[in-house]
């Protein structure tokens, strides 16, 4: 028998279909390449960071956006309520702005009709009006009642520590109509009163809105108002009228170029009047905070800035002649103020603090009367 030899394998080459190889190492990365990768992931993590901080601050813009919406509609949609119950009627009083000679608080005391407002003015609108909506009365007893006198105002009453200063108010004061059998109703001791009886004669102090209404022993301050809108700190409205045009004046000038007032020559109510439209300018309250801590005149200054409604008809060139056209004048204001850093008598406006502030309007039908 022979034999055959066993394969042999070496280290250099291959026999019978055997192969070996020698490895010199194992494969890793190298400097550059480990450089290369933590640059990307620094990149990576950068752009992550950015991401995270524009949505941080989308978010936030977005929650003070949320909360000034839900103040407008709430405000608003309670102003919807109280026009759409109006008492409209030729032989009971309005408290609306008008012409000069109209002397009830045309545009809140002014702001100079159309600009800024000047020393010695108000500022803001305020309107009064008797409303079919249930109302309450503080004095002698608190009570429900069918009927109300509703009023809205921006409280500019400046005694030191007020709360409500520069906050939207309402009131919605308790009546009864005349003639109501006191029997049913012991404490209906406020009726409606009808002309030659006017509002700011029978209630002086529902309609007050100087820097006298309130503190100690004040009485001249309504204590039936109640804050509905901390945080919107202008107000304005403005009448369009079945002719078409917009004014301040809530009649028709050209049909009765005689009439001065509501009630003279006659009594026309607002007759003349298809709605009424109220513009408003509304701030959070952490914006409202930033604004008071840089200066407590900062607040006031802007809201003088916010000029009134220039009626369309007179006064002069550049009235507004359309729905928004007020609204549009306020945002370009705000932009101003926002870019300058100040409002335009230099009080200090915190950027951020501005960026919460948001300008909102609502078209309230009348042309039922």
């Amino acid at each position: 028998m022979s034999s055959k030899p066993f394969p042999i394998a070496t280290a250099r080459g291959t026999r019978e279909g055997f192969t070996l190889k020698q490895r010199g190492g194992r494969n890793a990365f190298t400097l550059a390449e480990l450089l290369v990768s933590v640059f990307v992931l620094a990149i990576i993590i950068l752009m992550m960071a950015q991401l995270m901080n524009s949505a941080a601050a989308v978010s936030k813009t977005g929650h003070k956006h949320i909360s000034t919406d839900t103040q407008a509609r709430t405000v608003l949609d309670q102003m919807a309520v109280d026009f759409a119950q109006m008492l409209k009627r030729n032989d009971v009083d309005y408290y609306v702005k008008g012409t000069t000679i109209y002397n009830q608080h045309g545009h809140g005391n002014g702001h100079g009709w159309g600009n800024r407002r000047g020393a010695g003015q108000q500022g803001s609108d305020q309107i009064a009006f008797f409303s079919q909506v249930p109302g309450y009365n503080s004095t002698p007893y608190s009570w429900q009642s069918p009927l109300s006198l509703v009023a809205y105002r921006i409280n500019q009453n400046t005694t030191t520590g007020n709360p409500d200063y520069y906050k939207l108010q309402r009131m919605g004061k308790g009546l009864q109509w005349n003639g109501v059998d006191t029997r049913i109703n012991t404490q209906a001791t406020y009726p409606i009163v009808f002309l030659d009886q006017t509002i700011g004669g029978t209630w002086p102090p529902a309609i007050n809105n100087t820097s006298t209404c309130g503190g100690g022993s004040n009485t001249s301050c309504d204590p039936d108002y109640e804050t509905v809108g901390p945080g919107v700190f202008r107000l304005e409205y403005y009448y369009l009228l079945k002719n078409g045009k917009l004014t301040d004046v809530p009649w028709d000038q050209e049909a009765r170029p005689n009439q001065t007032s509501l009630t003279t020559p006659q009594r026309i109510g607002l007759t003349d009047v298809e709605s009424i439209t109220v513009g408003i300018a509304v701030i959070d309250s952490a914006g409202r905070a930033l604004i008071d801590a840089a200066n407590l005149g900062s607040l006031d200054d802007l809201a003088s800035d916010l000029a009134d409604f220039r009626t369309s008809p007179g006064r002069g060139v550049g009235g507004q002649h359309n729905i928004g056209d007020l609204e549009a004048s306020w945002q370009a204001s705000l932009l101003n103020d926002i870019s300058a850093g100040h409002t335009s008598n230099g009080y200090p406006l915190p950027p951020e603090a501005a960026k919460a502030i948001r300008v909102y309007s609502k078209t309230f039908d009348l042309r039922t009367l």
